[in-house]
């Protein structure tokens, strides 16, 4: 088949979306199939992740595409989306992402050429964005399926968009290190991964490892990402007296260094559509900690067999800091679970299987089977 992907930006996205969209367009060219990506990015602009030389990068270079658009640009953006699809003829096209998926609907009304959207985000974000809802729920009218990440996700939202929703999970690849811990060193990681903002909730993760980091003095807390709260989290640090302790390195494309190099993963967010940093944590055999009342997290992890999930009645603070110090103190704890996660994640997200998923709902689609 020829596939046309598009998703609004790659050269300077480190989000875990722009990373599954990678990791499976290379999955589907390695199979044969002709794949393009389409971006707003300007002419050069490499993906800030790995993409097999395989796959078409197209930049179309209208506005600026790390930013939110007005609606001028949107309908430049629309007009340029409709002048490529006619160009390429794919057999099937695919937003990634509302700030796509919706423009590119609109945009190919008329062509003959089947869509596909690709929802990375969990309803909560439409809460205050009643006109990204409306028009997200027109565009559903106009495209063959929508995926989504979870079951819980989908049903979340009303009976005439749920019908148009898929469940598509995120593939995990394979770690490419090697995961055994080196048990004899001395400094040892406690990781979090994700963008530096309320929803990931790492004012939390910080104190709650402020409260047991004087009963623990070889352990650090290291917490991988950017973002507009950096500062903030920088000056936290610093008031607990925590500098020697807590690191904030920003963004690496070394990622599975960072898992391999770690003993736990933390996850301290309040919502997230589906755990990526958690089930690739997972994947390195990291026992995993994240809170029972985290949609995306709590449908990665089961309760003490593959992580713990934290119940945050008597206060998020006290109650990670109480699961974090139960779990360094367990070594054999960490080993069980460790094991048990990487065991789930190889059975349920590869990226075998979930490019067979991909591709059995592209050939449905473009022959016109739904």
């Amino acid at each position: 088949m020829k596939l046309l992907f598009a998703i609004k930006h790659l050269a300077s996205a480190v989000g875990g979306a722009e990373r599954v969209l990678l990791t499976i367009c290379s999955g589907l060219a390695t199979r044969g199939h002709e794949v393009s990506i389409v971006t707003f990015d300007q002419p050069g602009g490499k993906p800030f992740y790995h993409l097999a030389d395989r796959v078409k990068l197209i930049n179309l270079a209208v506005g600026n595409a790390a930013r939110s658009a007005g609606i001028f640009e949107t309908v430049e953006r629309m007009k340029a989306l409709r002048q490529i699809a006619a160009t390429e003829q794919p057999d099937i096209a695919v937003g990634f992402m509302h700030s796509m998926f919706i423009p590119m609907a609109f945009a190919l009304v008329g062509t003959g050429i089947p869509t596909l959207g690709s929802e990375h985000i969990v309803p909560e974000h439409y809460r205050m964005r009643r006109f990204q809802f409306f028009l997200l729920v027109i565009a559903a009218r106009l495209m063959k399926k929508i995926t989504v990440l979870s079951e819980a996700i989908r049903s979340s939202y009303p009976a005439s968009v749920k019908a148009k929703m898929v469940v598509m999970p995120n593939p995990i690849e394979k770690p490419v290190l090697q995961t055994d811990k080196v048990l004899s060193k001395i400094n040892r990681t406690l990781l979090n991964v994700g963008r530096l903002d309320k929803q990931k909730d790492h004012v939390t993760l910080i104190h709650a490892f402020s409260k047991i980091a004087p009963d623990f003095p070889n352990w650090q807390l290291r917490i991988v990402g950017d973002g507009p709260l950096r500062k903030d989290l920088e000056e936290l640090i610093e008031a607990l007296d925590l500098q020697d302790k807590v690191t904030l390195p920003g963004v690496t494309k070394a990622i599975d260094t960072e898992y391999a190099s770690a003993e736990i993963f933390v996850i301290s967010s309040t919502y997230e559509a589906f755990g990526l940093v958690t089930a690739e944590a997972m994947s390195h055999g990291l026992p995993t900690v994240g809170f029972a009342d985290c949609p995306g997290t709590n449908e990665l992890i089961e309760n003490n067999v593959s992580g713990v999930l934290v119940e945050s009645k008597g206060g998020r603070i006290e109650a990670l800091a109480d699961a974090l110090s139960n779990l360094i103190r367990n070594p054999a704890l960490q080993e069980r679970l460790g094991k048990a996660g990487q065991e789930q994640i190889k059975r349920h997200f590869s990226k075998e299987q979930v490019c067979d998923q991909w591709e059995a709902l592209l050939m449905a689609s473009a022959s016109n089977k739904f």
